[in-house]
Formats: structure tokens, sequence, C-alpha cells
């Protein structure tokens, strides 16, 4: 009998399992806390269950984990995971040391259907999508080693894959992150990055999750976009930028633009001139990251100056932007360079 993850069940999902095996219901919530709040490995350790419960439980379930690969650090203390999954497909996580944050960069997918040309993760293709205890045990397998009393401070979902397309999975892992009973991380504390997926975006919209919400945008009309990214040959930049300005933002709250600046493709001051009217209107910030290069692309990385240009063009016309400074590039960790090895 093929045995249940319970990394991969909801609050409800453990209360409806214990229940089912003649447990009260109230274990469920007892087994959610060990599972995602003290983030254990086998249900032996779940002391305020009896002896004969555990067994029972044991029967049943399996507490699942990722088998650590490979770990590299980067000069500027960046650290890449390569993890095997239960099938042998490998995803990679990234670890990013700051001044007084340390984000963790999380995969959705194995591989990247999206296509874009830019990008060495979607090469390959997409293999298939996450499940959301494979989501969550990047988050747990690498907390859980951290040492001393260094804790994730924020969570990013742009590793490999497009979150959004792999919806389900993505949003209940999130649901159980931010859950107070389990993980409890702050939802103001994690951004998921889009290529645009509009439908999916509006779902994210009426969700209540009030997470934040990062769009790579990477270019400024629609024909250099589809050249670039081939999902803007299904949803273009109108109707895209039109989602955006319908996106419910709480007080205070910013939709992120991303923009990878390309040498010659997208990175000269009308690029960003046309950025600007794009944006109009809509509340949010901008993200410059200039291209990072990988083995066998066919792109190169801006010029300082054209970065610096393109950023004064934005600035002057009052929008909030900022240049993000390539982390990891020398061990591949760096956005868009993440691919299963």
């Amino acid at each position: 009998m093929k045995k249940t993850d319970l990394k991969n069940l909801s609050l409800a999902e453990m209360e409806d399992l214990t229940e089912d095996l003649g447990l009260q219901r109230y274990r469920g919530r007892q087994i959610f806390h060990w599972v995602y709040g003290k983030g254990i490995d086998s249900v032996d350790m779940m002391t305020n269950l009896s002896r004969e419960h555990r067994a029972l439980l044991s029967q049943k379930v399996y507490i699942s984990r990722l088998i650590e690969i490979k770990r590299q650090i980067s000069s500027d203390g960046t650290e890449k995971f390569l993890f095997a999954l239960e099938d042998d497909h490998r995803i990679e996580s990234v670890l990013i040391p700051e001044e007084e944050r340390l984000t963790l960069c999380i995969s959705t997918q194995v591989g990247c259907g999206m296509g874009c040309t830019f990008c060495l993760t979607g090469k390959g293709g997409l293999i298939r999508n996450l499940k959301s205890s494979e989501i969550i045990n990047q988050f747990l397998t690498i907390q859980k080693n951290l040492s001393g009393d260094k804790w994730i401070t924020n969570i990013v979902f742009m590793g490999m894959g497009e979150p959004l397309a792999n919806y389900k999975n993505t949003i209940k892992a999130i649901e159980i992150l931010t859950h107070p009973h389990g993980i409890a991380f702050s939802a103001r504390k994690i951004t998921l990055s889009t290529s645009g997926l509009i439908p999916q975006i509006k779902r994210l919209g009426e969700s209540g999750l009030n997470i934040n919400l990062a769009i790579s945008l990477n270019a400024s009309a629609d024909e250099q976009r589809c050249m670039i990214m081939p999902i803007n040959n299904r949803y273009p930049l109108p109707k895209l930028l039109d989602a955006c300005k319908k996106y419910p933002l709480k007080k205070r709250r910013m939709l992120s633009f991303e923009y990878v600046l390309i040498r010659g493709l997208n990175d000269s001051p009308e690029d960003a001139k046309r950025v600007t009217k794009l944006l109009r209107g809509i509340r949010c910030k901008i993200n410059l990251l200039p291209f990072n290069e990988f083995p066998g692309s066919q792109y190169k990385k801006p010029s300082e100056e054209s970065v610096l240009k393109f950023q004064e063009v934005l600035l002057n016309h009052h929008f909030s932007v900022f240049i993000r400074k390539s982390r990891g590039a020398d061990i591949l960790a760096a956005c868009g360079q993440l691919r299963e090895e």
C-alpha cells in the first residue's frame, strides 16, 4: 500500500486523515505543528501522541525530505543547493545573504516550459511540476541546516520554473508556509515572480494571500517581448498590464516589475522611455537586472553606462527603480542561471 506524504497535506487534510484513522480531529493540528512548525523527520518524534497512535500513523504515512547532492558557495557568500527528488530528478535552490536579510530563492518546477531565450532554466523545457511537499522542503531543509541563530527572513519564488504554471501546488505551499500553526512565515516577506499568466494573476489577486507579486517585464514593446518571451504571444503587453492595473493592492503595497537588461536588445534610453509609458498609472517599483551570462548564451551583459542611463530615464519619470546586483554568478546561481544538473 502506498503511504501518504504528510508534507503534501494541509491542516484540514491532516485533520481529515486522523479522523479517518479513528483518532480525534485535533490530533491533525498536533501533527501539522510537528511536521511544519518543528520540522521533524519521523512520526516517532511526535511525543504527544501515544505509542499506539504513532504505530497506526506510521502504517499509513511518511515524512518526505530532500537529499542534498551538492552545495556551492559563491565568492559573494551566495549558496546554491542541488537537491535530488524521490524520482531522482534534481532541483536547485539559492540562499542569498545580505546585511539585514537572508533570502531563499525557491523552485516550483523541474525545468521550465516558458521558453524565455535569456534563461538557462528553460533550455531543457519543462519536466514536471513540483509537489507542494517538494516546494516546502526546500525551505525546511535549508533552514534546518543553518548554523547558529540564522533565520531565513525572505522567500522569493524566482527559482526554476514558472510558479503560476504550477498554481495549485505553489499556492498550497504558500498557505502552509504562512499558516500560524505551522511555519508561520510572514506573507509580507514572500514574493512570487511570474512571466505573466493572466488568469492565474487574477486568481492570486482574489486568493487573499497578501504576498508580493513581481512581473517579469523585460521588454518595452510587444514585438520585442515576443522575441525573448514566447508567453507574450498568448498574453500580450496590453492585456498583461491591464491585469496589473486591476490587481488588488493593500495600502502602501506595490507591484514589482523585473526588467532584465540585455546589451543592444532592450537597454536603450528609448526602451526606458517606452517602459515609463507602459507602467504609467500602476503603483509599482522597477528592478533592473543586468543580464547574467551563461555558457552558450546568445546575449551579452549591458555596459554599466547603459544601465545607469536606463535607470536615469525611469527616475526622471518619478518611478522607484533599483539596480539589482547580480549574486552568485560565478557558480551559476544568479537569476536565469539555474538548471537541473
